[in-house]
């Protein structure tokens, strides 16, 4: 599985094995291991060395974290974030007013919230198939489910309104 991070303006490209025990960035490879203790904290080892790594918060795409004490931000693309941005379509649901937008055109496989419904941010609100693959649309923020703008089995375009949520604050 492949991810791109951002650190510090730096782009790097990493590269895990199928069970996670190898990690390769650039061209050096690293064998890792995770331990998760049930206090939150994780424990990973590269190599022979240990990082302890907690106080974890993950908005999006940003993931901060301190690692041996010190505190990190670094921005994090999973595999189809990446191939969704090389296609020149925007991973990130608009949440301009609380719209959310069909990031790409596809067809909605299942609507995964009624009107009224209370969501957080990261809630799967509808899964829309797109170039073969079903998409996990989330909401981008806390609030209610004002309007439902598609049905189940809809034919979308790109940035075609799909539901909109009013905050809450």
């Amino acid at each position: 599985m492949q991810f791109e991070t951002i650190f510090n303006d730096t782009g790097s490209t990493v590269t895990f094995n199928k069970d996670f025990t190898e990690a390769t960035v650039g061209e050096s490879t690293f064998e890792i291991e995770w331990t998760v203790q049930g206090n939150g904290r994780h424990l990973l080892r590269i190599g022979y060395k240990l990082f302890v790594i907690d106080d974890v918060i993950k908005e999006g795409h940003l993931l901060e974290f301190r690692m041996n004490g010190t505190r990190y931000r670094v921005e994090v693309k999973n595999e189809q974030d990446i191939l969704l941005e090389r296609l020149g379509f925007r991973k990130a649901i608009s949440a301009v007013s609380g719209e959310i937008k069909a990031p790409m055109p596809g067809k909605i496989l299942e609507l995964l919230v009624s009107l009224n419904d209370e969501i957080k941010p990261g809630d799967p609100v509808v899964i829309l198939e797109a170039m073969k693959m079903e998409n996990e649309l989330k909401s981008p923020e806390s609030g209610i489910v004002s309007k439902i703008h598609i049905h189940e089995g809809d034919s979308v375009e790109k940035n075609q309104p799909i539901l909109e949520i009013e905050p809450r604050g």
